[in-house]
């Protein structure tokens, strides 16, 4: 659940903080008072986009942070998207909006508006004037008849997502392979080509490297004969200042004391160690001389390999390894052009089988989604005629189109309706007004109520377009959302305000220099006052009072019950 929000420096807002509890919180408040705003700032925690205009005047930045208490699900999925939890599952999203960006921090680590917003799906739901219009779509009546309909549902949709993707590639390239003959006949030229011209040079995957080492050693064979000569005489035993003979004398000349001196005999057998080591040393100088040799046949046959390869890989690829692919896929389209009318056939024949497999999954989920659509439309009916639809008729049509398949299935769903009697059921979209509307989604919530694994449902406009008898009784549904949820809703209405749980008054104060917006929890007197202003009484009289705490016990009755 949402704990708490805190907003600094936003728009009207210099600093406020609110706690929220469980149940329904209800916040109320003079028009104009910046009701929307303290929404909005909760949009904006959770990744909605900012503006540097939205920064208090005179402040350098706006800072909003909400404080959420999460269960252990949710704390697996943070968990699974990297992000960290506190021990006592405490999760807190902060957003600094300043004049050239905005940082998102979710418990003190930085993250991108994009993994705040995959995080607030599951955190908390916002329902206002847009989310009720998204009933006027017929996919949206798809995605809540789908969310009614549960695991069973999701379990065989990703059996179905899978196969369709095996589908539309089996599709995909049978499009491509179409073609008339004369083209068949100019792509297979180029595939035999090709593949003649990869296979006759028949590489082998770092050949082209080896080459190259061996390339450079023969380009550069004079510089290193240059430097082993030298090398080689320095160190051996052609030359009398080589140091083989310089070696060879001392050791001549310290074996003539050695037996006058045992702390010479270290001395020598260095010098041994060291005359070996010179041997070792001109040997292998010697052969890698001997090794040198230019061989000028093997040289111009080395060139024009690599003259070969490279020509090959500025074609085919960058390494010999994507040169060979490319080769493999050329024969192998060989092979399909020179029996084309077989291999378009198989492909056909595959085409059809996944098809038939799609098909299959479409219609588990189609039959699925007529028995849930009969059950979503009865609890929907109940729940409508408990909102004030009395006389309401609710159906919700599947009609399913074999050849409009989908990774979703082949159905279009649609919700139809009649509200008055004698009318007949039309779509949703042609009948529903805003208040209406808003009612409908209040249905929905309460019916998925005990589905819906998202904690928070804040309402913004529930109340739009009704009064009355009817608001009591959308005041009621709430009541009944808040036992599942925490639900916090914006109203205008004294019967909804009744229902609180827990009550915030948002006000908007004036001085000479500044105009700011704060919310505070307000308790029972203070919250009957409340009541009685949005009764529509100018001047709070013990009259307004008095129908004010009649509402208070006739929502706490309703509680109860």
């Amino acid at each position: 659940m949402l704990v708490s929000l805190h907003v600094k420096n936003l728009a009207l807002i210099d600093e406020t903080e609110v706690f929220f509890g469980e149940g329904l919180n209800i916040l109320s408040g003079e028009t104009g008072a910046g009701k929307s705003i303290i929404i909005g700032s909760v949009n904006l925690a959770l990744g909605a986009k900012a503006d540097k205009d939205m920064i208090r005047n005179g402040a350098d930045y706006a800072l909003v942070e909400l404080i959420f208490q999460i269960d252990e699900d949710v704390k697996k999925q943070i968990l699974a998207m990297d992000l960290l939890v506190e021990d006592d599952n405490t999760l807190i999203i902060q957003r600094k909006i300043q004049p050239t960006r905005s940082i998102c921090k979710v418990n003190g680590e930085t993250v991108t508006a994009k993994q705040v917003k995959e995080l607030a799906e599951f955190l908390i739901d916002i329902h206002g004037q847009h989310e009720h219009q998204s009933l006027l779509h017929k996919k949206k009546h798809l995605e809540i008849l789908d969310e009614y309909a549960g695991e069973k549902l999701l379990k065989i949709k990703e059996i179905l997502k899978k196969d369709y993707k095996q589908y539309e590639a089996v599709r995909k390239e049978l499009e491509e392979s179409s073609m008339d003959e004369e083209a068949r006949k100019r792509e297979l030229s180029m595939a035999e080509f090709e593949a003649t011209e990869i296979a006759e040079a028949a590489l082998t995957a770092g050949e082209d490297e080896e080459l190259e080492k061996n390339y450079r050693k023969m380009i550069n064979g004079q510089k290193i004969m240059e430097a082993l000569s030298i090398v080689y005489g320095c160190c051996g035993s052609q030359e009398e200042q080589g140091a083989a003979n310089q070696i060879g004398r001392a050791i001549r000349e310290i074996r003539t004391v050695a037996s006058y001196d045992e702390d010479i005999e270290p001395i020598q057998t260095m010098l041994d160690d060291i005359d070996s080591m010179l041997n070792d040393l001109n040997h292998s100088v010697s052969k890698l001389m001997d090794d040198m040799e230019f061989d000028e046949q093997q040289f111009k046959e080395t060139e024009e390999r690599l003259n070969q390869l490279n020509h090959l890989k500025s074609k085919y690829g960058k390494t010999l390894e994507e040169v060979i692919s490319y080769g493999e896929k050329a024969q192998e389209k060989l092979e399909k052009l020179s029996d084309y009318e077989v291999y378009k056939a198989q492909l056909e024949k595959r085409l059809q089988e996944a098809r038939e497999q799609v098909l299959d999954g479409c219609r588990k989920i189609s039959s699925i989604r007529f028995d849930n659509a009969k059950k979503l439309a009865k609890q929907m009916k109940e729940a409508l005629v408990d909102l004030n639809f009395l006389d309401v008729q609710f159906e919700i049509q599947v009609r399913p189109n074999e050849e409009a398949i989908h990774a979703d299935g082949f159905d279009e769903v649609e919700f139809m309706i009649s509200t008055n009697p004698g009318e007949a059921i039309k779509p949703l979209g042609m009948v529903a007004s805003g208040g209406e509307l808003s009612r409908i989604m209040l249905a929905l919530k309460t019916v998925l109520a005990k589905k819906d694994k998202t904690d928070t449902l804040i309402f913004d406009e529930i109340d739009t377009g009704i009064s009355g008898k009817t608001a009591w009784k959308v005041s009621e549904k709430l009541g009944i959302l808040g036992k599942e949820h925490q639900v916090i809703c914006i109203t205008h209405l004294p019967q909804i305000a009744a229902m609180a749980d827990s009550h915030f008054l948002i006000e908007k104060t004036t001085d000479k220099e500044k105009t700011s917006t704060s919310i505070r929890e307000v308790k029972e007197e203070e919250s009957t006052k409340e009541l009685a202003r949005l009764l529509g009484s100018e001047n709070i009289t013990e009259t307004a009072l008095s129908n004010a705490r009649e509402l208070q016990e006739m929502a706490a009755n309703a509680k109860q019950s």
